[in-house]
């Protein structure tokens, strides 16, 4: 009895293992954190980051192209690297631009890609040169709530004239 209750756990514990491991198996797989062969990886200099993160998408066109393999500081110029890991089946010409864009108000960040014009393609290692930091959104809801302009915003509408200048009035008869 004791031997057949030892095999039944025994048979349970292999069952949940096999189902962690398909379960990881399948969320590795479709969260795009793996990296398939032969990817080439490019890079692209910003002013500001943002939220964006490894594993974010790279698209071109709203199509995904590629992932963010790695985002990284250069201590010399104080702009962030994003590491970009490309489908080998998309050429982009060398003259291409990278924005980092908003997937939401509270979503995360992705790169679109905007291909140039250029003959000469992007070489695996190469560098958008033309790149746009991601924009602070809550920044610019903040600003246009509280304007942070030279004084209030009735000043400007008050409604006493300003002196006239001297110079161009009729002199006074006497």
């Amino acid at each position: 009895m004791i031997l057949r209750e030892q095999w039944a756990e025994t048979a349970m514990g292999v069952v949940v293992l096999a189902l962690a491991a398909g379960f990881m198996t399948y969320s590795l797989s479709v969260g795009g954190v793996h990296m398939k062969r032969g990817n080439y990886e490019i890079s692209a200099k910003f002013g500001e980051a943002g939220s964006l993160a490894p594993g974010a998408a790279v698209s071109v066109a709203g199509v995904k192209v590629g992932t963010v393999s790695e985002v990284v500081l250069e201590p010399k110029t104080y702009l962030a690297v994003a590491k970009l890991s490309i489908d080998p089946t998309v050429k982009l010409p060398a003259d291409s631009t990278a924005k980092i864009t908003s997937d939401g108000l509270l979503g995360g960040a992705h790169i679109a890609i905007a291909p140039g014009a250029s003959l000469e393609d992007l070489k695996p290692g190469g560098e958008i040169e033309n790149t746009q930091g991601a924009v602070d959104i809550f920044g610019l809801i903040g600003s246009v709530i509280r304007p942070q302009g030279g004084g209030s915003s009735e000043a400007g509408t008050s409604a006493t004239p300003a002196p006239a200048n001297p110079a161009t009035q009729p002199a006074a008869s006497y």
